[in-house]
């Protein structure tokens, strides 16, 4: 009995060291290799995190670590995140790491990124290395021929100018991996929905597609608005459907997300892109040509024009503003002969949500905005703001169409900030701008009227 029960304990150990072992997470398997060295270079705060991330078991929880790096400590933490990444054993830790790492453009960076190309296991960290380091390779090129732009500008060579601007918006598109043709870039002629001598009424909303419990209570809010006073026809401020766009024509959520929420409404909803709806190479040309199937989303091209009553509205695209669209805006802008002129993208250009302001389109997009439109209207942060005007320019964040909520902390330039779900209602006529903020619950929470000859007036 002795002898039978040694032989089954004897089998049990071998079981377990040929299939046991295998069994084991590669966080319970990874080499505990050390990086003392390395940690003790890191600023305290930069040690405290490595110090967490050797230690933490949880795949999971250590590629929150890595992802919650600041930006400006990302080269400072650069050569220990390349030694963990060498030494990685989860698949999903090595992504985090390229992602935080494919914002520096260092030799050793391409380095390690080449090696995984090429020897990674795992065929979805290869091909994301590959991608990252595409696109810093594109960004490189792109950034010569924003060189000979400004060449052309300086030296005043307008027929030039605009062959470079095209050529800009083909590389941006390159650059991001979009498969959009430059037919679909190409904005149609200025169109209109209602005669200018008629007063309109729209809403506008972004960063709602989710599918939750607040993106359907914010639409039926929007429902039960345009019940009680019709809309003319309705704009909205991109991350129109996450976590990547829509990848064609079929996507089952266009039904979910988009036709059964806002089809009810029977208007037209005049739609940019965000940030998300560029993470799919498809989405974009997706979401322009399902304007060709929907009684309420209208995307004719990324930017576009229309004027509706009193009001000329400039749609843009704000991912990565071309040297073709800023001249196209300019060019427009100029040539408008509306009462009052509102431009909207997804990313604002003030903002004290999470994301802070924005300093490409500080410096490419107001210039060409002050004193010459009255509001810049933006998403991208998810909650409700009015920021004071400059120049003319008033700002409003309505990024509060259901997707979770972003804190506000209001500076000396709020007018209004609140962390909510909601849209804003906005109502012109002659002499009169007025924008409302009114959350999920249908509850207004904010009014204020620009005006062109009894000046503006706030109301809470």
């Amino acid at each position: 009995m002795r002898v039978r029960a040694a032989v089954l304990i004897l089998c049990a150990l071998l079981v377990f060291e040929t299939y046991g072992a295998q069994s084991q997470t590669p966080e319970a398997s990874r080499p505990k290799k050390s990086y003392r060295a390395l940690i003790a270079k890191l600023k305290p705060s930069l040690r405290e995190m490595a110090q967490s991330l050797i230690a933490e078991p949880d795949e999971q929880k250590r590629a929150h670590t890595v992802a919650r790096i600041p930006s400006a400590d990302i080269s400072l933490a650069m050569d220990f995140l390349l030694a963990v990444l060498a030494d990685e054993l989860s698949a999903r830790v090595r992504s985090a790491i390229i992602e935080v790492l494919a914002r520096l453009t260092h030799q050793k960076v391409r380095v390690a990124f080449e090696r995984l190309i090429v020897s990674d296991p795992d065929a979805g960290v290869s091909m994301l290395a590959l991608e990252r380091l595409r696109v810093q390779r594109n960004r490189e090129m792109g950034a010569l021929l924003v060189k000979r732009i400004d060449l052309a500008r300086r030296s005043k060579d307008e027929k030039g100018l605009r062959r470079l601007a095209e050529e800009h918006e083909r590389w941006i598109s390159l650059t991001r991996g979009t498969m959009l043709p430059s037919f679909l870039r190409t904005p149609p002629a200025t169109f209109s929905l209602k005669a200018e001598t008629l007063p309109v009424r729209l809403f506008a909303f972004g960063d709602f597609g989710v599918g939750t419990g607040n993106q359907k209570l914010t639409a039926a809010a929007m429902l039960d608005a345009h019940r009680t006073s019709p809309f003319d026809f309705a704009i909205t401020l991109g991350d129109n459907f996450y976590n990547e766009g829509m990848a064609s024509l079929t996507d089952p959520r266009w039904k979910t997300f988009w036709d059964d929420l806002y089809d009810p409404l029977g208007i037209r909803f005049y739609a940019v892109l965000g940030n998300h709806d560029w993470r799919l190479s498809d989405s974009p040309a997706a979401e322009i040509l399902y304007t060709q199937r929907s009684p309420s989303w209208r995307m004719p091209s990324p930017y576009y024009t229309f004027t509706a009553g009193p009001v000329q509205f400039f749609a843009l695209d704000t991912n990565e503003i071309s040297e073709a669209q800023l001249l196209w805006l300019d060019e427009a802008i100029g040539k408008s002969l509306a009462r009052w002129k509102i431009v909207y993208g997804h990313h604002p250009i003030y903002n004290v949500g999470e994301h802070g302001d924005n300093k490409e389109l500080i410096e490419k997009l107001l210039p060409r905005l002050k004193g010459r439109v009255d509001i810049y209207l933006a998403g991208h942060d998810h909650n409700l703001q009015h920021l004071k005007p400059e120049s003319g320019v008033h700002f409003f964040v309505c990024g509060g169409g259901g997707a979770r909520l972003y804190k506000v902390t209001p500076d000396e330039r709020s007018l209004f900030a609140q962390s909510a779900n909601g849209f804003a209602v906005i109502e012109a006529n002659a002499s009169e701008l007025k924008v409302r903020l009114i959350d999920k619950d249908s509850k207004p929470l904010y009014d204020y009227t620009i005006g062109k000859e009894t000046g503006d007036r706030v109301k809470r």
